[in-house]
Protein backbone atom coordinates (compact mmCIF):
# COMPACT_ATOMS: atom_id res chain seq x y z
CA UNK A 1 0.00 0.00 0.00
CA UNK A 2 0.98 3.34 -0.66
CA UNK A 3 2.71 5.18 2.60
CA UNK A 4 0.92 8.90 3.31
CA UNK A 5 -1.43 9.74 5.67
CA UNK A 6 -4.32 7.10 6.10
CA UNK A 7 -7.71 7.55 6.97
CA UNK A 8 -11.05 5.24 6.49
CA UNK A 9 -11.68 5.01 3.24
CA UNK A 10 -8.60 7.17 1.62
CA UNK A 11 -4.81 7.24 1.65
CA UNK A 12 -3.35 11.37 1.31
CA UNK A 13 0.51 11.10 -0.08
CA UNK A 14 2.79 13.40 -1.97
CA UNK A 15 3.08 14.08 -5.57
CA UNK A 16 5.27 11.79 -7.62
CA UNK A 17 6.88 12.14 -10.65
CA UNK A 18 4.64 9.54 -12.08
CA UNK A 19 1.53 11.55 -11.47
CA UNK A 20 2.36 13.87 -14.29
CA UNK A 21 -0.06 11.99 -16.24
CA UNK A 22 -3.68 12.22 -14.56
CA UNK A 23 -2.30 15.57 -13.39
CA UNK A 24 -1.97 16.71 -16.81
CA UNK A 25 -5.55 15.30 -17.39
CA UNK A 26 -7.07 16.96 -14.42
CA UNK A 27 -5.46 20.15 -15.07
CA UNK A 28 -6.56 20.69 -18.93
CA UNK A 29 -9.97 19.78 -17.73
CA UNK A 30 -11.91 23.03 -18.47
CA UNK A 31 -14.89 21.63 -16.22
CA UNK A 32 -11.92 22.03 -13.31
CA UNK A 33 -11.14 25.68 -14.13
CA UNK A 34 -13.95 27.52 -12.76
CA UNK A 35 -12.72 26.35 -9.22
CA UNK A 36 -8.80 26.13 -10.13
CA UNK A 37 -8.96 29.81 -11.62
CA UNK A 38 -7.02 28.30 -14.68
CA UNK A 39 -6.91 30.31 -17.99
CA UNK A 40 -4.88 28.41 -20.76
CA UNK A 41 -4.24 24.56 -20.78
CA UNK A 42 -1.25 23.43 -19.42
CA UNK A 43 2.10 21.81 -20.85
CA UNK A 44 3.28 18.36 -19.44
CA UNK A 45 6.45 20.72 -19.08
CA UNK A 46 4.23 22.95 -16.97
CA UNK A 47 3.21 19.83 -14.97
CA UNK A 48 6.36 18.69 -14.18
CA UNK A 49 7.40 22.33 -13.10
CA UNK A 50 4.73 21.90 -10.51
CA UNK A 51 5.47 18.42 -9.04
CA UNK A 52 9.09 19.75 -8.80
CA UNK A 53 7.99 22.70 -6.48
CA UNK A 54 5.83 20.85 -4.53
CA UNK A 55 9.13 18.57 -3.28
CA UNK A 56 10.39 21.63 -1.17
CA UNK A 57 7.07 22.98 1.00
CA UNK A 58 9.42 25.54 2.94
CA UNK A 59 10.53 27.43 -0.67
CA UNK A 60 6.91 26.97 -2.68
CA UNK A 61 4.94 27.91 0.58
CA UNK A 62 2.77 24.62 -1.09
CA UNK A 63 1.75 21.35 -0.98
CA UNK A 64 0.22 19.05 -2.95
CA UNK A 65 -1.36 15.66 -1.58
CA UNK A 66 -3.15 13.26 -4.03
CA UNK A 67 -5.91 11.83 -2.52
CA UNK A 68 -5.71 8.18 -3.34
CA UNK A 69 -9.00 5.26 -2.70
CA UNK A 70 -7.42 2.92 -0.20
CA UNK A 71 -8.90 -0.12 -1.14
CA UNK A 72 -8.63 0.38 -4.93
CA UNK A 73 -5.42 2.71 -5.32
CA UNK A 74 -7.24 5.22 -7.59
CA UNK A 75 -5.81 8.33 -7.63
CA UNK A 76 -9.44 10.71 -6.98
CA UNK A 77 -8.46 14.20 -7.04
CA UNK A 78 -5.54 16.41 -5.15
CA UNK A 79 -5.94 18.45 -1.70
CA UNK A 80 -3.52 21.30 -1.48
CA UNK A 81 -2.12 24.09 0.44
CA UNK A 82 -0.79 27.02 -0.50
CA UNK A 83 -0.05 30.45 0.56
CA UNK A 84 1.77 28.73 3.86
CA UNK A 85 3.62 30.58 6.34
CA UNK A 86 5.00 28.39 8.44
CA UNK A 87 6.25 31.70 10.36
CA UNK A 88 2.87 32.91 11.32
CA UNK A 89 0.52 29.22 10.61
CA UNK A 90 -1.56 29.50 8.59
CA UNK A 91 -2.41 27.97 4.87
CA UNK A 92 -4.98 28.18 2.57
CA UNK A 93 -6.78 24.59 1.62
CA UNK A 94 -8.08 24.28 -1.96
CA UNK A 95 -9.55 20.48 -2.75
CA UNK A 96 -10.52 18.70 -6.08
CA UNK A 97 -12.82 15.71 -6.43
CA UNK A 98 -11.58 15.66 -9.94
CA UNK A 99 -14.03 12.80 -11.60
CA UNK A 100 -17.94 14.11 -11.30
CA UNK A 101 -18.79 10.51 -10.78
CA UNK A 102 -17.09 10.53 -7.50
CA UNK A 103 -18.08 13.00 -6.40
CA UNK A 104 -20.77 13.39 -3.44
CA UNK A 105 -19.85 9.83 -1.67
CA UNK A 106 -17.70 11.83 1.34
CA UNK A 107 -14.29 11.64 -0.12
CA UNK A 108 -13.99 15.35 -0.24
CA UNK A 109 -14.69 15.45 3.86
CA UNK A 110 -12.73 12.33 4.57
CA UNK A 111 -9.79 14.26 3.06
CA UNK A 112 -9.99 17.86 4.36
CA UNK A 113 -10.54 16.09 8.05
CA UNK A 114 -7.29 13.76 7.15
CA UNK A 115 -5.56 17.21 6.08
CA UNK A 116 -6.44 19.14 9.10
CA UNK A 117 -5.14 16.72 11.48
CA UNK A 118 -2.05 16.81 9.10
CA UNK A 119 -1.78 20.59 9.23
CA UNK A 120 -2.24 20.52 13.01
CA UNK A 121 -0.35 17.69 14.23
CA UNK A 122 2.49 17.62 11.90
CA UNK A 123 2.75 20.90 10.28
CA UNK A 124 2.11 22.62 13.75
CA UNK A 125 -0.15 24.92 11.43
CA UNK A 126 -2.80 27.37 13.75
CA UNK A 127 -5.77 28.54 11.13
CA UNK A 128 -6.77 27.14 7.34
CA UNK A 129 -8.66 29.33 5.34
CA UNK A 130 -10.65 28.61 1.77
CA UNK A 131 -12.59 30.88 -0.74
CA UNK A 132 -15.50 29.31 -1.77
CA UNK A 133 -17.69 30.72 -4.82
CA UNK A 134 -21.44 31.55 -3.37
CA UNK A 135 -23.42 29.52 -5.67
CA UNK A 136 -20.98 25.95 -4.93
CA UNK A 137 -23.57 24.94 -2.51
CA UNK A 138 -21.94 21.81 -2.09
CA UNK A 139 -18.32 23.31 -0.92
CA UNK A 140 -20.29 25.78 1.05
CA UNK A 141 -22.50 23.17 3.44
CA UNK A 142 -19.09 20.84 3.45
CA UNK A 143 -16.85 23.36 5.25
CA UNK A 144 -19.04 24.52 7.36
CA UNK A 145 -19.97 20.98 8.38
CA UNK A 146 -16.19 20.53 8.95
CA UNK A 147 -16.43 23.93 11.53
CA UNK A 148 -15.17 26.32 8.91
CA UNK A 149 -16.36 29.66 9.93
CA UNK A 150 -17.40 32.54 7.43
CA UNK A 151 -15.15 35.36 7.92
CA UNK A 152 -16.25 37.03 5.04
CA UNK A 153 -17.47 37.89 1.44
CA UNK A 154 -15.62 39.64 -1.69
CA UNK A 155 -18.61 41.08 -3.27
CA UNK A 156 -18.83 39.84 -6.98
CA UNK A 157 -15.08 39.04 -6.98
CA UNK A 158 -15.68 36.18 -9.39
CA UNK A 159 -16.55 36.69 -13.63
CA UNK A 160 -18.22 33.29 -14.89
CA UNK A 161 -20.41 33.64 -18.11
CA UNK A 162 -20.29 36.86 -17.90
CA UNK A 163 -22.38 36.77 -14.00
CA UNK A 164 -20.65 38.36 -11.42
CA UNK A 165 -20.13 35.76 -8.34
CA UNK A 166 -19.61 36.52 -4.62
CA UNK A 167 -16.56 34.60 -3.18
CA UNK A 168 -16.79 33.40 0.56
CA UNK A 169 -14.24 33.35 2.98
CA UNK A 170 -13.99 30.75 5.55
CA UNK A 171 -11.14 30.29 8.39
CA UNK A 172 -10.77 26.97 10.65
CA UNK A 173 -8.54 28.08 14.06
CA UNK A 174 -6.80 24.66 14.49
CA UNK A 175 -6.14 25.10 18.18
CA UNK A 176 -10.14 25.28 19.01
CA UNK A 177 -10.88 22.01 17.37
CA UNK A 178 -10.87 20.19 20.77
CA UNK A 179 -13.30 22.61 22.28
CA UNK A 180 -15.86 22.37 19.27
Amino acid sequence: MTQGISGLNLVLRAVEPNDASFLFIWENNPSNWRISHTEVPFSMHNIHQLIEQFSNPRTSGQIRLIILHKGTGKPLGTIDLFDISFKHGYATLGILIADEADRGKGYAEEAINLCIHYCSEHLELYNLQCFVHADNHASLNLFKKLHFREVGVRKEWYLYKENRIDEIAFQLCLRNLNRQ
